[in-house]
């Protein structure tokens, strides 16, 4: 696949019925994904919605966690995997984080999802404890 450009933008409850059906997509097969972590990430999160032209390609959603952001979700529509989706998510939560004024960015990635791990350690993201991955953000 070839890298694509998406553009990056707030949540807009247009939205909500995209982020229900990508989450299960993407963890439906997983006993342990249930709708009601969709509606917290949305109640509680800040979220953000990557756009290819104009078709939702994935989002990103993180909360406040002490002096560090985390992110809870991360998913890539499956179409758009290997097309730098993830990756811009990732790197738009980085530079939220830093103009929030937290001091490290967290993710929680589960060591059987490939992608994700080298997705993360490529950033310079660390092991801190259990699935928790750490990146130290530099200060403002």
């Amino acid at each position: 696949m070839t890298y694509r450009k998406a553009s990056i933008r707030p949540y807009r409850p247009e939205d909500e019925s995209f982020l229900f059906s990508l989450a299960r997509d993407s963890f439906g097969e997983r006993e342990s994904w249930s709708d009601r972590r969709t509606l917290t990430a949305l109640e509680t999160d800040t979220v953000f919605v990557a756009e290819l032209g104009s078709e939702l390609a994935g989002y990103v959603a993180v909360e406040r966690s002490g002096d560090a952001l985390r992110i809870e979700q991360l998913l890539v529509v499956s179409l758009h995997e290997g097309e730098g989706v993830g990756r811009q998510l990732l790197e738009y939560a980085e530079g939220f984080a830093i103009a929030e004024g937290a001091e490290q960015l967290e993710m929680l990635v589960e060591e059987d999802n490939r992608r994700a791990l080298e997705l993360c350690r490529a950033r310079g993201f660390v092991p801190s404890e259990g699935d928790v991955y750490q990146l130290t953000l530099p200060r403002r």
